[in-house]
Formats: C-alpha cells, structure tokens, sequence
C-alpha cells in the first residue's frame, strides 16, 4: 500500500500510509527511505549516547517499532560490542525481515537479536529491566501521548529517538498551494489523538517530568535528484493525506501533483523533510 492508496483509517508518517496495527508498514516504502533516514539521523548525538551507556558488558538494546530494522543496522556498527538486540513491533512479518538482517557492531562481531511483537502502549518498566538502551527511528510522530508517556515511564535507561517529523516541509521551486497541503497534512497526522508534528515537544515534557535531560538535534532528509524514486513516493502520500484531510484541495490535486511529479522526475525539484532527533538521558546520566 501506498501513501496515494491510503483509506481513511491510514495513519501517515512522512506522507507515507501507516495500514492498521495487523498490516504494518509497506516494507517497500520502508526499504526506499533507507538511506535518506540514514543520511538524516543526528550523528552529533553518539558521542553523548557513547559516553552515558555502560562502559563494558554486552549493551541490551530494545528498538521499537523497528520495522525492518533499519535503525538496527545504521546504530548496530556506530557502538561497541557485544550488543543485544530486543526488536519490537506489532507486525510480525516485519519482525521476521529485521530479524534475518545482519547487525555489527563497532569491533566488528556480530549482534545478537531477539524479536518481540508487541504495542507500544502495552510496554511496561518491568520488560525493560536490564536495557542499556531503548530507541526508535520514526515512530514518535505516529504516537499518541499516551504511548509517548508509556515509553517515558518505562525507560530508566537512555533513549535515542530519531526521525520525528515536525510539521516543516520546504520544496523548491516553491508554489503558493505548498503551505496548504503542508497544513492539511499535519492536520491528518493528529487525527485520532496522535501527536504528529507535536510528537518532539510531547516527548520532551514526558521525559523532562521525569528527570530526564533531553537533547535535541535537526535530522531533515534533503532529497534532491539522486532521491526521485523517495520523493515521488513521499509527494503522492503527502498530498493524498492533505487531499481526505481538506476535501477542498481536491480540484487542484491533479495539476499540482502532476506538476510536482514531472519537476522530480525532470530533476528540478528538491524537498526539504525536517525532523528532529532526540537523545534523553535519565537524571544520574545526564
């Protein structure tokens, strides 16, 4: 499923459709945003993360919602060894594609990794005894507050959170129907009691409450030709989700979209997708 397919009980993370808590993510949308989430995520956050985790003994590292599993494979070879990793998601046949990646750490050895499947509201402190680290790429956003408060209350350990999306979207060449999708769409991503773009600042204030310092970092894609496929596929499901959130931008969907379309795939539109990334670490570590 694609974000331009999305029915109206889609939830949408960076314009792509989010299906029901069975179905998942598209993997396809998934494996595409691979490598522009890699190339995004806030690099300058590791070397606090390095400094607050334990210094020897196997690192303990739940990953929630991890989809495939790519922040796995982008943090996995960013920390020492030996690492663990306690994979988390509602969709089992997500579960099984992270679980047959290879994880390695910074010495070179390889991770070892469990899955677990599981919503994020149903996490308990007791599940995260021993965790050296919890994190998340993408997933803030499509979070009620009250999953958010589930996260903070169960983490005693640090948290590196990335890729939340803040409700800032820049094209260029700019058009004056841009702020009106950018608009609907955040409003789309609220519906149903998520946080959307006010996932950041919700976060903060859960973990601030309890003691926890909070860092936070930009992580935008820049998406320019070398990511047409990845832009094409973000503007569809972004204007589609505008599009059920304000049925008055209907009449102009077809021309602008087929216009955005046909500047991407001539090479002469680049977007700018911000998110931001965080990194809490709890009070003795902060």
């Amino acid at each position: 499923m694609t974000g331009i397919d999305a029915d109206a009980g889609g939830r949408l993370e960076d314009g792509q459709a989010r299906e029901d808590a069975v179905t998942g993510f598209d993997p396809t949308w998934l494996e595409l945003r691979e490598d522009a989430d890699a190339a995004a995520r806030a690099t300058e956050l590791l070397d606090p993360l390095r400094a607050a985790l334990p210094p020897d003994g196997p690192l303990v590292i739940w990953d929630l919602g991890c989809g495939t599993g790519s922040q796995g494979r982008w943090l996995s070879g960013r920390l020492r060894g030996p690492q663990h990793w306690i994979l988390h998601d509602a969709d089992p046949r997500l579960l099984e594609r992270a679980r047959a990646s290879s994880y390695t750490t910074a010495d070179g050895t390889p991770a070892t990794v469990e899955t677990r499947v599981g919503g994020i509201g149903d996490l308990r402190a007791s599940d995260l005894v021993g965790a050296s680290l919890v994190t998340a790429s993408a997933l803030l956003d499509v979070l009620t507050a009250a999953e958010v408060e589930a996260i903070a209350a169960a983490a005693a350990c640090p948290v590196l959170l990335t890729l939340s999306v803040v409700g800032r979207v820049r094209l260029s060449p700019s058009e004056p129907l841009d702020a009106e999708f950018a608009a609907a769409f955040d409003a789309h991503q609220r519906r149903g009691g998520h946080l959307g773009p006010d996932a950041v600042a919700a976060a903060t204030r859960a973990f601030g409450r309890r003691g926890a310092s909070v860092q936070a970092r930009p992580s935008p894609w820049r998406l320019g030709p070398g990511q047409a496929a990845l832009t094409a596929e973000w503007l569809r499901g972004w204007v589609a989700a505008a599009v059920e959130q304000d049925p008055n931008l209907a009449p102009f969907t077809e021309d602008y979209l087929g216009r955005r379309l046909a500047q991407c795939a001539a090479g002469r539109l680049t977007a700018e997708v911000h998110h931001v990334d965080l990194l809490v670490l709890p009070g003795s570590a902060s």
